[in-house]
């Protein structure tokens, strides 16, 4: 499941070595930063770490400024060289790693001991007026009976194709633009032959897994990609950038533990031009062990190609009590209407299910839910019938136009695997689950965001291991 590294870095010497030598006013290839012929192959981080940071919450009470205005943002484009192998900004990338530890030096994991403010914050007045809502809409009751369940997935050989970022990955972002750690990796056509990928927390410098550990923290980047070639990975373009080979944090957050401590994509979508994004407040990751807490789920949106985002005041789903649904969705697209699938908080929840006419996506009012065998606004999101038993966990859901099927991937915590599952539609029924990746096979393992571009026994998708925190791109072949 793992040969792809060696084919890979064999793939990019056979390029650099037939590309001829350098110019002479470019910088020569840096030995260990790419997937070069000077590098060796990615590996996986093994899961006793060599530096463990454990954070120390300590309690502050404050009082809780209202939420600013979104910082403008800045955004600043870097002409990268077409060869991965060469780094474009060593003078930001190439700096020295740290005398070793005396922990280090004993071969035993380094332990960082972090104290972090936990807040409890009481709110100030004056807070900021959102601007007004959009008109309240009285959808009607429409019938949905759900349709035959279809056998469950057959999976035969699954491998894992590239790494997509970090160190050694075939798209070096570590040296392109400061990504060295991140995770996720969502999916979605932005335009047609243009694929975005959303990536969640990331750092960039003094990076040091397990997860998303070091300096230079964004709640989020993006990416696209006009590759079409999968078979080898997904090679990037270009990242939404705020400056000389640097990443941009795309959604805002106050980084606030037990206020908002980040916001986290969870899907991604079209309608023309307007880019969409799902996403979820995080309030803590503190929360029982296993699980985390959010604020609210969300949509945000781009009218500029995903240059510059907003997060709409009004399109969100609150978690009343710490369990509300629709706090991590997917977002799909299809005929008239996007459909919205989603669990609450953690990932042990059940999955429901709602739909939208594609023109009201942002009016929540406008939403059905599904609900025993019909579409309907009646009692909202608590109302929604799970289409999806529990566990599941960070939903990937598309139509597969040429097969005319629904697919949906997820982390089944309780079969410790990324798993697939078939529908005629939405609403299901669903097939049983098939597992695609295990935990024996990829310890600490979450995600199994699907590459829209998957076609028929071909399914594209992609992992995070908490132990590496970066991206893989998987194969499996559907029978």
């Amino acid at each position: 499941m793992r040969t792809m590294a060696v084919f890979g870095a064999v793939l990019c010497a056979a390029g650099v070595l037939a590309s001829g030598p350098a110019a002479a006013d470019e910088p020569a290839p840096v030995p260990g930063t790419g997937p070069c012929v000077t590098d060796p192959p990615p590996v996986h981080e093994p899961l006793v770490p060599k530096t463990l940071e454990v954070p120390i919450p300590y309690p502050v009470v404050t009082v809780l400024p209202p939420e600013p205005p979104a910082p403008q943002p800045v955004r600043e484009e870097t002409v990268l060289p077409d060869d991965p192998c060469r780094n474009p900004c060593p003078d930001l990338t190439d700096q020295p790693d740290p005398p070793p530890s005396v922990a280090r030096r004993l071969g035993i994991p380094e332990l960082l001991l972090n104290p972090q403010p936990f807040y409890f914050a009481l709110p100030a007045p004056g807070a900021v007026p959102p601007p007004p809502a959009p008109e309240p809409v009285q959808p009607p009751v429409d019938p949905a009976p759900q349709s035959p369940a279809p056998a469950a997935p057959r999976v035969g050989e699954v491998r894992e194709v590239a790494k997509q970022t970090g160190a050694s990955s075939i798209n070096r972002t570590d040296k392109r633009w400061q990504v060295q750690g991140t995770d996720l990796g969502i999916m979605w056509e932005s335009a047609p032959g243009e694929i975005a990928m959303a990536f969640g927390d990331t750092v960039g410098t003094n990076f040091h897994p397990p997860g998303g550990m070091g300096g230079d923290w964004r709640s989020n980047v993006l990416a696209f990609s006009t590759d079409r070639e999968l078979s080898d990975g997904v090679t990037f373009d270009r990242m939404v950038t705020d400056g000389r080979c640097h990443a941009a944090e795309i959604l805002s957050s106050r980084k606030m533990d037990n206020v908002e401590i980040t916001t986290i994509p969870t899907s991604g979508f079209a309608i023309g031009s307007r880019q969409l994004l799902s996403y979820m407040s995080i309030r803590t990751w503190h929360s029982a062990p296993g699980t985390f807490y959010t604020n609210y789920g969300g949509i945000a949106y781009s009218d500029d190609g995903g240059s510059t985002w907003t997060e709409d005041p009004h399109a969100r789903w609150d978690n009343i009590f710490g369990v509300s649904n629709f706090q991590v969705s997917a977002m799909v697209p299809q005929g008239d209407h996007v459909y919205l699938f989603g669990t609450p908080n953690t990932r042990l929840g059940a999955v429901g299910l709602a739909r939208v006419p594609k023109d009201q996506v942002l009016n929540t009012t406008a939403y059905q839910y599904w609900r025993d065998g019909a579409w309907t606004p009646v009692g909202g999101a608590a109302a929604a019938t799970p289409v999806v038993d529990a566990p599941a966990g960070e939903l990937s859901v598309r139509f597969d136009a040429e097969r005319g099927v629904w697919q949906m991937s997820y982390l089944d915590t309780a079969k410790a695997a990324i798993v697939v599952r078939e529908a005629s539609s939405p609403q299901g029924v669903w097939s049983p689950s098939t597992p695609t990746v295990s935990v024996l096979d990829y310890p600490e393992l979450y995600g199994g965001f699907i590459h829209p571009w998957s076609r028929g026994g071909d399914l594209y998708f992609t992992i995070t291991t908490w132990s590496d925190y970066n991206v893989y791109l998987m194969h499996a072949e559907l029978g």
